[in-house]
């Protein structure tokens, strides 16, 4: 007999107190009921049960045998409802939460295919470049950019973060040519106010790495504003490829230094461990690593390369960008 079968017959019979009362549950025989008790008793090579002729008793070891099988059997009932939920259809509120230009210019644009492909669910997009406590705070999911520290949350590796070195044809037009990171001494440069990017920008290329002072008149602690002062050809600025990947393609700023970069950074998207995953949860981490996994396409043929994807907690982390 089908060992699973009999544990939760002999289960139903102890809790009923009688195998017709079982039986009649379970819509069997009482004599069927009898059968996988004593199968199970014959396997385990123990009596489990005392018989009457009207009730039975648990044994010693039968007492023991039950709750370890009441044990057994919540946990394929909880495995069975979790593939269930796996089939169902995703509905709900994702809370998600994110770091500003990377929701504002690549998440939210792709955010109508998703929605359009499960209609029963909503989302509700926090952007702050500050640090969230995912838990405390309540959300589904966080995408991060930088190295992460270890704590409670899983992560999802996603495609690396990219940097661009840009200016506007008419400023470089006006200034002295760039041929290496040290000639951005003399150049305005663009800063990201509260982080290392306001003062020193690192870059790699023909083998080497460099860490290069920078100023200027001008900073700011939003990309957008620091957007539309390059467009106007204030000066030299290093933000997202999401940011500028527009202004890129329609000239309007175009790459400086070239065979330089600055260092990618890796991304993420982290969700709580005791978060099951539920279809709604399920289908828009499925979404983030699609369109933004390590084997994501991208627009842009320098947007970044593919990064071993892998799992591990870890903290959320204070985005700059």
């Amino acid at each position: 007999m089908d060992r699973l079968i009999s544990m939760t017959v002999f289960a139903r019979a102890v809790e009923m107190g009688s195998f017709s009362a079982a039986g009649e549950a379970m819509h069997m025989s009482s004599q069927l009921v009898g059968k996988h008790v004593q199968s199970l008793e014959q396997h385990l090579g123990v009596r489990l049960l005392n018989r009457t002729t009207r009730r039975h008793h648990l044994t010693e070891i039968g007492a023991s045998y039950y709750e370890r099988v009441k044990v057994i059997l919540a946990e394929v009932e909880s495995a069975e409802g979790l593939a269930a939920e796996t089939r169902a259809v995703p509905r709900g509120r994702v809370r998600v939460n994110a770091s500003v230009t990377f929701g504002v210019h690549a998440l939210a644009p792709c955010l109508p295919h998703y929605l359009a492909a499960n209609p029963e669910v909503t989302v509700d997009l926090s952007l702050s470049n500050g640090y969230v406590d995912a838990i405390d705070e309540g959300f589904d999911v966080v995408f991060r950019i930088g190295e992460l520290a270890d704590s409670s949350l899983i992560a999802r590796a996603l495609a690396p973060y990219e940097l661009v070195l840009c200016a506007a044809p008419a400023y470089l037009a006006r200034h002295p040519p760039l041929r290496s990171p040290h000639d951005l001494a003399a150049h305005e440069c663009i800063g990201f106010s509260h982080t290392e990017l306001r003062t020193h920008w690192t870059l790699e290329g023909r083998g080497e790495r460099l860490t290069v002072p920078v100023s200027g008149r001008f900073m700011a602690n939003h990309g957008e504003a620091m957007l539309a002062l390059a467009k106007a050809g204030l000066g030299i600025m290093l933000q997202p490829l999401e940011l500028v990947r527009l202004e890129l393609a329609a000239g309007t700023l175009v790459r400086v230094l070239p065979d330089h970069a600055a260092p990618k950074r890796p991304m993420h998207i982290l969700y709580a461990p005791d978060r099951r995953l539920t279809p709604k949860l399920r289908s828009f981490i499925d979404f983030a690593i699609a369109n933004f996994g390590p084997e994501a396409p991208t627009g842009d043929a320098g947007a970044g390369t593919a990064a071993a994807s892998t799992s591990f907690q870890t903290n959320s982390f204070n985005s700059t960008s």
